[in-house]
């Protein structure tokens, strides 16, 4: 492929990749090594022609080789030479069980570069064609399903919001060094890459250059099937969308409505919906699990399935994903009458104007509490006095949510259970009452 010819198809990928979003300015990911060398070019040629967008580069140094500092010093020089903002970040990876250090170092590549770029703007990307097919092989190897063969996207999206891209995705290495050769471009020489303990460096060195020798145009063919995947699984991703709109109670799901679909229609909606939640994937077995559980429970049944970050619990028809809570939930004096007061748990308790309860009077103190469920009440239209475990229980709050109600006191006595009910002794229809917000609102 010609250099004209990347260049071209490197800006017709830039453009369609991140659109509108071009003007918010580009942040390289610059390793040093031939890829990210030859993208940096890339972008400084871009940004030449297109004066109103913004060009920097970070540097992730991750201290795992001797020569990482040499590495951060020629990217900072080769910024330097050619007018483009710098700035380097180190970070410090701890060995964790079951986690690969390439993991690990990705991760932490992703979260330094995302804290430390503009705030606007989008993240620019090295990876190329061939570690497409790398990624491809080691999914592959893992037994992925549709989805983790599908590999890198062009577009992503972190967590924060702030959008990623590769806009040599369909090009391949031995283009990539053809331009760097052409035009002269030094770069650094990762030592690590020649070891072959790692998977992704065995493909690399010893597997897929035997395909390519055996099989013309291997690459391009797998990037075909790989994108067919990609394809294969937005038009999944459709139905299980419309599904779990259909299914969805609220925040949680209806598990009658749950069972009326398919297998495989539930396993991608119970997936669809952990993952909306920021849950990592379940296992294959987890999956059963949940599904075995949830439809085949009896009404009255403790479901409760164990996750890493919390777990899949059902109440009153319906599926939870509950989150472990670490926060101990602490009891406030209130000193006045605020708008507003956040919790322990960093829910937001918001006061508001109507009908509940009457104001305190100047003799009575305010305080919020929580799991008090014996005490004892009789609501504002309700038959006779019982526990707040009772009166909750009948508004068909679950369990495990009781004990985080905020009880509302004036001195001693229960006069609310905020956004529940209202002690029929102190209700008015000019009063005050109280509702919780999440603490992502």
């Amino acid at each position: 492929m010609e250099s004209t010819g990347i260049y071209k198809q490197f800006s017709s990928a830039l453009e369609q990749q991140c659109g509108s979003r071009l003007g918010q300015g580009l942040t390289v990911a610059l390793s040093g090594g031939v890829d990210s060398v030859v993208l940096l070019h890339l972008c400084q040629q871009y940004v030449k022609l297109n004066a109103e967008i913004t060009l920097d580069a970070i540097y992730v140094n991750h201290g795992l080789s001797g020569n990482s500092f040499e590495w951060q010093q020629f990217c900072e020089q080769l910024c330097a030479s050619l007018n483009i903002s710098f700035r380097t970040v180190s970070v410090n990876i701890q060995a964790q069980a079951r986690t690969s250090l390439e993991a690990q170092a990705r991760d932490a590549r992703y979260d330094a570069l995302d804290k430390h770029a503009a705030q606007n703007s989008t993240l620019v990307l090295g990876q190329h064609a061939d570690d497409q097919v790398e990624t491809f092989f080691i999914r592959l190897k893992r037994g992925s399903g549709l989805k983790g063969l599908g590999a890198m996207h062009a577009t992503t999206q972190l967590a924060s919001g702030r959008f990623c891209i590769r806009p040599l995705l369909g090009i391949e290495r031995k283009n990539i060094e053809a331009f760097a050769q052409i035009f002269g471009l030094s770069h650094i020489e990762d030592e690590s890459n020649k070891n072959d303990e790692f998977d992704r460096n065995f493909l690399r060195n010893q597997v897929i250059p035997l395909l390519k020798s055996r099989f013309k145009g291997f690459v391009p063919s797998v990037i075909r099937s790989i994108s067919l995947l990609q394809a294969q699984q937005s038009l999944i991703d459709e139905i299980t969308q419309g599904d779990l709109v259909a299914c969805r109670h609220g925040k949680e799901i209806n598990i009658s409505s749950l069972a009326a679909l398919s297998h495989l229609r539930q396993c991608n909606l119970v997936r669809a919906w952990l993952e909306s939640k920021g849950v990592s994937m379940p296992s294959q077995k987890q999956l059963t699990q949940i599904l075995q559980q949830v439809i085949h429970a009896k009404e009255d049944a403790q479901v409760h399935v164990q996750l890493r970050a919390g777990s899949v619990k059902c109440y009153n028809g319906l599926m939870y994903w509950v989150v472990h809570e670490a926060t101990k939930l602490v009891d406030i004096p209130l000193s006045d009458l605020a708008t507003r007061t956040v919790l322990s748990d960093g829910r937001i308790l918001v006061l508001i104007e109507g009908k509940g309860i009457r104001r305190p009077l100047e003799s009575e103190s305010i305080s919020i509490r929580f799991a008090r469920l014996n005490e004892k009440i009789k609501p504002f239209g309700k038959p006779g006095r019982n526990t707040v475990k009772h009166w909750l229980k009948e508004a068909k709050v679950p369990s495990w949510e009781r004990g985080a109600k905020p009880m509302v006191y004036y001195n001693d006595t229960l006069v609310a259970v905020a956004g529940i009910l209202v002690n029929a002794d102190y209700a008015s229809h000019s009063g005050i009452n109280w509702q919780v917000e999440d603490a992502k609102k």
